[in-house]
Order: C-alpha cells, then sequence, then structure tokens
C-alpha cells in the first residue's frame, strides 16, 4: 500500500469519525430510572382516558399515591397492572424486591437531575430572554436563571446522537397545541429539560424530551409527551399519552405476558446411555440367547515305532469332554503294526519326533567321523612320516 493511499484512508477516517460523533454535551445518566416512563417522589394521578406506554412508579410515597389508574395487584404482589397502562405499576410498599427497587431509581432520578444542573460552560445563556418560541436550536447546553416559554413552538435540529441539555432556573411553561419538533434525526431520548420550577404541558401540546423537575410535572387535557415526566414531587395527568422515549435505557413491559405453561419444543435424544456411569440396559428376557459351542477336544496321542505294538488310548468324547472311556486299538497292515490314533491316522502316516531329528543326527555322526578321519591323518602326518 503506497504513502498517499494510506494517507488517505487515515484523512477519510477521521472525517468519518468527526461526521458520526454526537455534538453537544454528554447525555445525562439516568441508571434505572431511565426505564420509567414516569417516575414521582409524592405521587401520580390521572383523570380521562390516558395512555402511558412504559413503567410508572412513586417512592417513598405507597401505593395510595397513584390514583386514576384503577391498578390490578399482580399475584406475586411485586407490581400491579393497568388498561391505561402498557408496562407496570411499582410503589415502595409493593412485595420485595420493588422497595429496594423503587428506591434506586429515585436515587437515580435524583442524581441525573444534579448532572444535569452542574453541568458548565453553556453554549449559550438567556438565550431570548426565557421565551425560545419559534427558534431553531442546534445541540448544546443552554441556561437561564428564569423561567422558559414556548408558547408556540420551538425546533431542535441535529444528528440522532447529538445532546440538549436545557438548565431552568424557574419553570417551563409550553403553550396549548405547542409544539417542540426534532429534525435532521435528533432523538427525544438525547433531550434533557432540567429544572428548579414546574413544568407545565398546555392543553393538547406535543412535548418530546426528558423533564426532570426538582418540584411537579402538570400535563393539562390531551397534551402529548414523547419522553419521561421525573418529578421529585408529584406528576399529574389528563387524558395523555405518555410513551417512554426509544433507547432512554428501559423497554416498555407490554401488559400481555407471554405465557410461563408455554410447552417446550422436546429435544430428541439418540437411545445411548448419555450417562457412562449408567449401565447398559439388559437386553429383554423374551430374547432368545443364542448359546455358544463348546467343541469338544480330542486329544493326540504321542506314537513312537516299534515293533511291539503299543496300546493308545481312544477317547469318544460326550457334551462337554467329560466322561470319556479309553479304547485301546491294534491295527496290523502288511506285517507291520500300525497304531490308530483317534482320527485314524497311522504312525507312518504322522511323523514323530524321531523321524523329525533323524537327518540331522545322520549329519552329526557324518561330521564326526570326518573329523576322526581328519584328525588320525593330520597325526601320521606330523608323528610318522616326519620321523
Amino acid at each position: 500500500m503506497s504513502e498517499k493511499t494510506l494517507l488517505g484512508l487515515i484523512i477519510f477516517g477521521l472525517f468519518l469519525a468527526t461526521a458520526v460523533s454526537a455534538a453537544g454535551p454528554a447525555p445525562v445518566n439516568l441508571g434505572t430510572a431511565a426505564s420509567f416512563a414516569v417516575l414521582s417522589k409524592s405521587g401520580i394521578s390521572t383523570t380521562g382516558t390516558t395512555s402511558i406506554v412504559g413503567d410508572i412508579g412513586v417512592s417513598p410515597i405507597d401505593s395510595t399515591a397513584i390514583t386514576g389508574f384503577g391498578l390490578i395487584m399482580h399475584s406475586s404482589n411485586e407490581y400491579a397492572t393497568s388498561s391505561l397502562l402498557t408496562g407496570k405499576a411499582y410503589a415502595a410498599d409493593y412485595t420485595a424486591p420493588t422497595p429496594t427497587k423503587m428506591t434506586t431509581a429515585i436515587s437515580d432520578m435524583e442524581t441525573a437531575y444534579t448532572d444535569a444542573a452542574g453541568r458548565s460552560n453553556p453554549t449559550a445563556t438567556e438565550l431570548g430572554a426565557g421565551n425560545i418560541d419559534g427558534m431553531t436550536i442546534g445541540p448544546g447546553l443552554y441556561k437561564w436563571g428564569t423561567g422558559v416559554l414556548i408558547p408556540t413552538g420551538v425546533t431542535l435540529s441535529g444528528g440522532p446522537n447529538d445532546v440538549w441539555i436545557f438548565q431552568i432556573a424557574q419553570n417551563l411553561d409550553v403553550g396549548n397545541g405547542a409544539i417542540v419538533t426534532l429534525a435532521g434525526g435528533a432523538q427525544a431520548k438525547n433531550v434533557f429539560w432540567q429544572m428548579f420550577g414546574q413544568a407545565t404541558l398546555g392543553t393538547t401540546a406535543d412535548f418530546k424530551g426528558i423533564i426532570l423537575s426538582q418540584t411537579s410535572i402538570a400535563l393539562n387535557t390531551g397534551a402529548k409527551l414523547n419522553g419521561q415526566a421525573l418529578a421529585q414531587t408529584a406528576v399529574t395527568l389528563d387524558a395523555n399519552a405518555v410513551t417512554l422515549s426509544s433507547g432512554s435505557g428501559g423497554s416498555a413491559t407490554p401488559t400481555a405476558n407471554a405465557s410461563t405453561n408455554a410447552t417446550a419444543t422436546p429435544t430428541v435424544i439418540p437411545s445411548r446411555n448419555a450417562d457412562p456411569t449408567t449401565p447398559a440396559p439388559l437386553p429383554s428376557p423374551s430374547a432368545t440367547a443364542t448359546p455358544t459351542s463348546k467343541p469338544a477336544l480330542t486329544p493326540s496321542p504321542t506314537f513312537r515305532p516299534s515293533a511291539t505294538p503299543i496300546a493308545t488310548l481312544k477317547v469318544t468324547p460326550t457334551v462337554g469332554g467329560i466322561g470319556a472311556t479309553p479304547k485301546a486299538t491294534v491295527k496290523t497292515e502288511s506285517n507291520k503294526t500300525a497304531i490308530t490314533s483317534g482320527t485314524g491316522q497311522t504312525a507312518e502316516e504322522r511323523p514323530t519326533m524321531h523321524s523329525l531329528f533323524e537327518p540331522t543326527v545322520r549329519i552329526v555322526y557324518a561330521l564326526i567321523a570326518i573329523g576322526v578321519v581328519a584328525a588320525i591323518g593330520a597325526y601320521s602326518y606330523f608323528v610318522v612320516l616326519k620321523k
């Protein structure tokens, strides 16, 4: 690879990294509070036909502070459900581990609020003197020492990874029918509205982002929220639609739970012993075993040629080779006495040890004789002739 090509790839990589990097401050970490569409320390109430996609929860107040939902306690007593809720409702007085879960979630919410309020080096301060109506605002950190007004709408323009944090010292007031528009791929999960006062969304307002309020959050009739309502006092709803922002760190738990009694598809296991310590199964008693026959051995007699017949035993074997009866048989043919073996062979037909070694003996005798003759000759030459 040439140096120019390598340099080009490096420049392209730097350009690509710059293009996909997020603009604005780092996002606020919500911790376990990220799984709640609505979370409050002192109560959640609703009137009218509210629809919430996501979990809701209260703590340290107990479940009596969740009103208007017609809660139905689950058999575990760890959470409740509602026809208005696509998710679960949690409270500090439900069965463990819910109290601990809620304590942690509230703590994480307070930590997130402190984080958002403490960010420094703002992109702009006192933008619009607190009235940002009709503005298009890029990613960044924005700070006001007053409240913020959005009478008709505002546009947040940026990429899918860009972040906005709005630090508001007083209240956030969104007008009736006002719309917060996300442009260029901006996502509600990356927009944080932190205020020391309360947040009020006007009738039929369409709001986006995560509201971190030091006090209360109120959604007037028909207002919509794509994000989260996280309040350190109370949240009041009135025929609202609240949807947990996608990717905010927690997914909504649907009310229709999958049946825990579903029948699993059985796994087919080959017919062999999976456990080597388990003995193999014995064959069925109905199976007929084929006996292994045990041949009866016929002893092989040892023969010695002799003019005198030597009686040998002829064994008549019985089953199992037991109970043989010895019987001697003498056979004479052509003036030669032959002794038959149990197989009918004669001594002439079956070689003996003597007949096998007879040639060797003769050779040895011949060599000895030659040696004797040679010795005599040598003696005669050296002793007699040399004289």
